[in-house]
């Protein structure tokens, strides 16, 4: 697959405690530069972020980032703020606790109070899989499937574990026709991404494919 092709793919990602400014702006030109499907960044930085893009490039931001815990009254104010600043996609965090008490319906309970507010707009959900038993990865993609939300994601980036194929595949045998799968976290060639589409991911969450093209150009 064409490197450009995989790009369209990207969901261009800053999501450090520290980033500045400056770092966000050479994330936007990055996004606009190699035609990403997105810029993922902190939800404070939203409205700066979308007021310097426009409707150039979608901008995405995450919700109860990264652990979860929040209550779902924080994450549904959360996910509105968000809105109202600009946002285009929301990618929000499961809460793990739930999970491992196997209250399953309150977790698809939360997810379908956050897709109510998104909305016509994608809400990804994060269930964090290097947390997970196989037997909880397939009870939450029919959590995710049952609750509508756009797509099943892997990881935050920030648990110790990112994706891996036998989760996206795994996903993609358990999730219903009208949910798309986000692979995250560790993704640092694009041989590695083509094989996570080809596995049936529909995005991926990463800022090294970027890198790695600007260093090519460096190269010659």
């Amino acid at each position: 697959m064409d490197k450009m092709e995989i790009m369209k793919h990207v969901d261009h990602t800053l999501l450090t405690q520290t980033a500045t400014w400056d770092e966000l702006k050479i994330l936007c030109d990055d996004a606009l530069r190699y035609q990403t499907a997105s810029v993922c960044i902190p939800p404070d930085r939203v409205k700066q972020v979308k007021d310097y893009l426009g409707d150039r490039m979608k901008v995405c931001t995450v919700i109860g980032f990264p652990n979860g815990y929040h209550s779902t009254a924080v994450k549904a104010f959360e996910t509105e703020d968000a809105l109202a600043m600009g946002a285009d996609e929301i990618d929000m965090v499961i809460n793990l606790g739930m999970v491992k008490e196997k209250r399953f319906e309150d977790v698809t309970s939360e997810i379908v109070t956050l897709k109510d507010i998104c909305g016509d707009k994608i809400l990804k959900v994060i269930v964090e899989t290097a947390f997970l038993t196989e037997k909880e990865k397939i009870r939450l993609c029919r959590a995710v499937t049952a609750a509508g939300a756009d797509y099943i994601k892997t990881s935050t980036g920030f648990a110790g574990g990112g994706a891996t194929f036998e989760d996206v595949a795994l996903f993609a045998r358990h999730i219903g026709p009208d949910v798309k799968i986000k692979a995250a976290g560790g993704i640092s060639s694009f041989e590695d991404a083509e094989k996570f589409l080809s596995l049936g991911a529909d995005r991926l969450g990463t800022s090294r494919l970027v890198r790695l093209m600007k260093a090519e150009e460096t190269r010659g």
